[in-house]
Formats: structure tokens, C-alpha cells, sequence
């Protein structure tokens, strides 16, 4: 839990404005809390397929409730899309 000097609790309002003066105070213009949270959640779905896990697992650790909305931070890759054909066709010629 984090405390402020006014509370016992803090809101998730403060928290978003105490990084976002800590943003502006050191020059980091158009950079928020929920871009690094972006980029944790993207990188995530990137990765996950190395570690066993799928979709769902990232959705989980997003703490997104429908799976469409953790697909709003995935992006299709058409280079990855012909990986997986061509190690699907692999696997049947084995």
C-alpha cells in the first residue's frame, strides 16, 4: 500500500498525478503512467509464446477482465505469422 502525507491511503488519482509531476519535472513530455504500462502488457504478449504461456496469461497479468482488450495492445506481425505456418507445416511433414 502507499501512503501520502495527507493519507493513510492513496488513490490511484494521486499516484497518476504524482508521476506525471515527476514526468514534467524532468522533461519527459507525453510520457505517462499507462504508456509504461502499455509497454509492459505489449512486451509481454511479444514474450509470452518463449515461455510457455499464451494470450490469456498476459490478459491475467494485465488484470483485464475480456481478452479483447489485452489484444488492444498486441499488433499482428506477418513475419511471426509465416514462422508459425511454416513450423506448423514442419510438424505435419514429421
Amino acid at each position: 500500500m502507499i501512503t501520502t502525507e495527507r493519507s493513510e491511503k492513496a488513490t490511484p488519482k494521486s499516484i497518476v498525478n504524482v508521476f506525471a509531476s515527476w514526468c514534467k519535472a524532468i522533461g519527459l513530455l507525453g510520457f505517462s503512467s499507462h504508456s509504461e504500462r502499455r509497454a509492459l502488457i505489449t512486451k509481454a504478449a511479444r514474450k509470452i509464446s518463449t515461455a510457455g504461456g499464451s494470450l490469456r496469461d498476459v490478459q491475467m497479468l494485465a488484470g483485464h477482465s475480456p481478452l479483447a482488450v489485452t489484444q488492444r495492445y498486441t499488433d499482428g506481425n506477418s513475419e511471426a505469422k509465416m514462422k508459425v505456418i511454416e513450423l506448423i507445416r514442419s510438424e505435419d511433414e514429421l
